[in-house]
């Protein structure tokens, strides 16, 4: 196994020399120390509005002005509360904008994980100026990336902003997360695992190629990266550095391809569904890494169930001839989200995607040509749903979908729903496209319950 160390050397390193954004990343032990100094080389001036909410300020926030205050910065700060927790939407990033915009001469400084992030990026894009990000957790990819995933109007998506300008990550600090955040961090990235299957169904049917830069990026990385999973959780240095390092070269990976298709797919088009219906479990909203957790797990269920299928032999004709029209399409969408507004971005999102009947056929020839290879890919790749939920368990992530408060009622209408909202070609357009999903999630979920 390549130590952590070595690949800040040979993926992190190069990573930032080829980014057209990023120009300095730290991630080591007492880097915090160091955050003032790195950001005197890029900002126009010596003032700093320091971005959080109250517990990514607590984790972080003193030392991080402290070493501004030290390199000759004037330090203001800008805390949103915890309860309620901050929202992952543009509405909710409207103050941090508003307070950049009111002093041309602020250098946005993000100190926190996930959401606080993702409100900082958009805000400093707004205002057309670099910010720097101080890493709180090993919680998710989107520090280095260059989309914030963020509601608009109540619908998901990600918003094209910039990458940071540079990223600290001090490795005490990471150590000192609530152990649930690095879970979180670990199922993100092990998300990444049905991510690059369903990358490999869309290379098959022509929708869109493996790009290579960034899937070996990410894919030839991640068993190494997910490798010991049980130090995630009782907060062992190396494997959260480790993982750190995987969730770094990931967002460098999407900055890259210049979209999130590195490192997102079926499994995530579950956790933004739940994220947009504002699930709740034991009084608190549901992370999205633990969303993700559940998500790749149903996703990877599946790709058992289909890798086990020959789908040599498929009859074109009769699938085509079977195959439902997009009207029909729509109606089913009707019956699967309830939410009107969600309802309304999802059939453009639907309409973007469907193959007409001369389309469908050639992806279907294609798949019946390819598909013994593609397989093996897949097999080669992926991780069986059962070892993966082994591995998610040991590192104190989610291991089912009853531990967020999802019932396996719910995970089907889930199911049905999550297709619709992503115009990316996924593990849930190859099961429709070759008339295979109902027979797909059927033995899924019987086997997941």
């Amino acid at each position: 196994m390549t130590s952590w160390r070595a690949q800040i050397n040979s993926l992190i390193t190069p990573a930032v020399a080829r980014s057209s954004v990023t120009k300095e990343v730290l991630i080591g032990h007492g880097t915090l120390s160091a955050a003032g100094d790195v950001a005197a080389k890029f900002a126009q001036s010596r003032k700093a509005l320091v971005m959080a909410d109250e517990a990514g300020f607590g984790a972080a926030g003193p030392a991080t002005m402290a070493a501004f205050e030290g390199a000759g910065f004037t330090v203001r700060t800008a805390i949103k509360p915890c309860d309620p927790l901050p929202k992952a939407s543009v509405e909710e990033a409207e103050p941090f904008r508003a307070a950049l915009a009111a002093d041309p001469d602020l250098f946005p400084v993000s100190v926190g994980s996930g959401v606080i992030n993702d409100l900082v990026k958009f805000a400093a894009f707004e205002t057309e100026r670099p910010y720097l990000t101080v890493a709180t957790a090993a919680s998710m990819d989107g520090y280095t990336s260059a989309g914030a995933p963020l509601a608009r109007d109540g619908f998901k998506i990600t918003v094209p902003t910039r990458a940071p300008i540079a990223m600290i990550a001090d490795l005490d600090v990471l150590a000192a997360a609530p152990a649930e955040m690095n879970g979180w961090g670990y199922a993100d990235l092990a998300g990444k695992s049905p991510t690059g299957g369903d990358w490999i169904l869309a290379d098959l049917v022509g929708a869109e190629p493996l790009d290579d830069l960034t899937f070996p990026l990410v894919q030839d990385n991640l068993k190494g990266w997910l490798a010991g999973s049980e130090g995630i959780a009782s907060g062992d240095a190396d494997s959260l550095a480790r993982l750190f390092v995987g969730l770094t070269a990931v967002g460098f990976a999407m900055e890259f391809h210049a979209s999130s298709r590195p490192a997102s797919g079926a499994e995530h088009q579950f956790a933004h569904l739940w994220e947009m219906e504002g699930l709740y479990h034991q009084g608190r909203k549901v992370s999205h890494g633990a969303a993700v957790a559940v998500g790749c797990l149903t996703t990877l269920g599946l790709y058992d169930w289909l890798i086990a299928q020959d789908l040599t032999q498929l009859d074109v004709d009769a699938v085509i001839a079977a195959a439902p029209s997009l009207e029909e399409r729509l109606v089913a969408l009707d019956a699967a989200i309830a939410d009107a507004r969600i309802a309304e971005r999802a059939r453009v999102e639907l309409e973007a995607k469907h193959a007409p009947p001369d389309l469908h056929a050639e992806r279907i020839a294609a798949v019946k040509q390819g598909w013994n290879e593609a397989r093996a890919q897949l097999q080669a790749r992926l991780y069986r749903r059962e070892e993966m939920a082994a591995m998610l368990r040991a590192a104190g992530a989610p291991a089912s979908a009853a531990e967020i408060g999802v019932s396996d009622a719910h995970l089907r209408r889930s199911a049905n729903a999550a297709p619709f909202i992503r115009r990316r070609y996924t593990i849930f357009d190859f099961l429709h496209e070759t008339g295979m999903w109902e027979a797909a999630l059927e033995a899924t979920q019987k086997h997941s319950q």
